[in-house]
């Protein structure tokens, strides 16, 4: 297997301005991924998130409402995100309908000097996760919607 990108692809039943909300606000975040999430929604704003008491540090890269989000994440604390010490998510939606596809790549996997098999238990939990977490967002995105 390449490990290399995880990419994830959705259809969710609110609009695009919605679904960018949902993915990009702390306070959206938390409904359905990190328990917890801190951080400016804004290119560059750096922050953290967390899973269970243990948090993760978090910076916004791109913020193009509605059409893309994206985020650097696990990096070490005190470290600027970069290539080779953070994972990439980028966030593409685009309008489907009366609703949005939401596409979700993952990369970074192997620019971080691991070996194989930590790149390979690494690229599984990632995929887990967002096996997991991605089937979340649609129904917390139309309730969102709903009351908009």
């Amino acid at each position: 297997m390449e490990h290399g990108t995880l990419e994830r692809e959705i259809h969710i039943d609110a609009t695009p301005d919605v679904v960018f909300d949902v993915i990009s606000s702390p306070g959206h975040l938390r409904e359905w991924w990190p328990d917890e999430a801190e951080y400016p929604a804004e290119p560059g704003g750096a922050g953290r998130i967390g899973f269970g008491g243990s948090w993760v540090q978090f910076t916004v890269v791109d913020a193009v409402p509605p059409k893309l989000f994206s985020f650097r994440w696990t990096h070490a604390e005190g470290e600027t995100a970069a290539p080779g010490n953070s994972f990439l998510v980028v966030f593409e939606l685009e309008p489907a309908g009366t609703g949005t596809r939401l596409r979700m790549t993952e990369t970074g996997f192997r620019e971080r000097g691991w070996d194989e098999a930590k790149i390979a238990a690494e690229y599984a939990d990632h995929g887990a996760g967002w096996d997991h977490f991605l089937p979340r967002l649609p129904a917390y995105a139309a309730k969102v919607g709903a009351t908009a």
